[in-house]
Parts: structure tokens; sequence; C-alpha cells
């Protein structure tokens, strides 16, 4: 069995008198693509924004790497190697798609307070930028303005840009979210390419895509993992069938 990436020990946390997450025991193995699936209201998007630093607990232990990170901003929790992507993109939408990727890239080299230094000159992070755009399948594309891109290609361009700063944990946050089948289809294979070998921690509803990419999957139901198994087990487990996702979803 791989060791431990991310431990969640005990996880808490209230806002005032409401407890939302409620004791969470939680172990993501390096290099496995983890899914946390629950419903609406559950606690996932919270769990994220503990681990990535942009909470803080009201109780319980975040290990990263054996590092208790619970007091770190999220700064400096991505400065130890865990990236997050939200659920809303978060690009600048009147730069092109080689400049959003590129601050990215001048982030990961120290130099996003650099803008001073002629960076177009800078062989280096172009070099990266254009592999980045590639991997993505974005090269085309990479002088369009990031507004004109479609929704998908947005995600897929923020992706690429959580990539940049070669992270060992990415969290993805519903990255599906608005997307057509097509859609959906073609960033489920992207993010399958892009994450391989590296440890992926993602929360999406879309259920065909969480069973076909996940190794394991934790079902968190009002703010505790009833449930962590392998997709058969999860989609046997009878508990988790009663509590989100049903028979028929479930067969």
């Amino acid at each position: 069995m791989s060791e431990s990436i991310l431990s969640l020990r005990g996880l808490k946390k209230s806002f005032g008198p409401t407890e939302i997450i409620r004791g969470v025991d939680l172990d993501l193995r390096q290099g496995e693509r983890h899914a946390l699936i629950g419903p609406n209201g559950a606690g996932k998007s919270t769990v994220f924004h503990l681990i990535s630093g942009n909470l803080k607990p009201t109780a319980g232990d975040i290990l990263f790497q054996g590092k208790r990170i619970n007091s770190l901003s999220p700064q400096a929790v991505n400065r130890l190697g865990l990236a997050r992507s939200f659920q809303i993109t978060n690009l600048f939408p009147k730069l092109t798609v080689f400049e959003n990727l590129r601050l990215a890239v001048m982030r990961s080299h120290g130099l996003q307070y650099c803008f001073w230094r002629f960076i177009d000159l800078n062989q280096r992070v172009r070099d990266q930028t254009e592999r980045l755009l590639e991997q993505v399948r974005l090269q085309a594309k990479a002088q369009m303005m990031a507004a004109e891109l479609s929704y998908s290609e947005q995600r897929s361009l923020e992706i690429a840009m959580t990539l940049a700063l070669d992270p060992q944990l990415i969290l993805l946050d519903e990255p599906m979210a608005g997307m057509s089948n097509d859609e959906t289809a073609y960033t489920a294979e992207l993010i399958c390419e892009l994450t391989r070998g590296r440890t992926l921690f993602i929360v999406e509803h879309d259920m065909q895509v969480v069973f076909s990419i996940s190794d394991r999957i934790s079902v968190l139901v009002y703010g505790q993992v009833i449930a962590t198994g392998t997709p058969d087990e999860i989609r046997d487990n009878a508990a988790v069938k009663e509590a989100y996702l049903g028979e028929e979803v479930a067969a």
C-alpha cells in the first residue's frame, strides 16, 4: 500500500453554533486519484477550503507529507506542493491564453513580482509555457483572449495554470460543473492524462466521471465520511446507496 500524502484526523469546522464538518478522518495515498462525493451541503467544498488554507479548522489536524498545515496560509500551503483549482474559473479574461499561463509559470520560478524584466526574453519561461499549452491541447489558441475560449477550454487553461506549479497534490473542485456531455468527456480524459503519476483529490457531481477516473472514493454526508473504498465497493455499499447514490444510480 502506498504511503499517505494527505491525512485528515478528527477534522471539524463550525460556523458559530453550526457544525459543518463533524470529525473527518481520511487518508490520500501517494499517486492515487481520490474522489470526494456527497449530496449538496455535505461539506465537500468546506473540506477543500480547510485543506488549502482558506479556512482554519475548529478542531483536528491536516497533515501534508507528515507536516501539520492547519495554521498555514493558502500561499504557504501552495509552496509546499499543494495546488487547488476552484469551482469557478479564475482567469484574466483580457489576457491571452499564453499570457495567462505564462503568469503561472513565472510564479513557479519566483518571477511573479518581476514585471519590469523583459520576460519575453526568458526562454525557460517561454518553453515551459508552450509545453503546458501543448499538454492541455491549447497551443492553437495561444493568442486568443481567455474570455473567448469555450467553458471547457477555460477549465483546461486553469488546470494548466495549476500544473505550472508542479504540485505533488492537485485539488479539483467540480471541474465538470456547467459542461455539456461532450465537454465533460473531453475534460475527464484530459484530467486522466495530466494527473498520471500525480495525486489527485477531486470533488465532482458527475457520477459517471467519478467512477471512471477514481482509484478510490470517499462519501461525505452531513459533514462525516460514511464510506471509503474502490468504485466497486462504493457502488455496492448499502449505506451509500441509501444516503446518496440511490439504487438506480448505483446500478
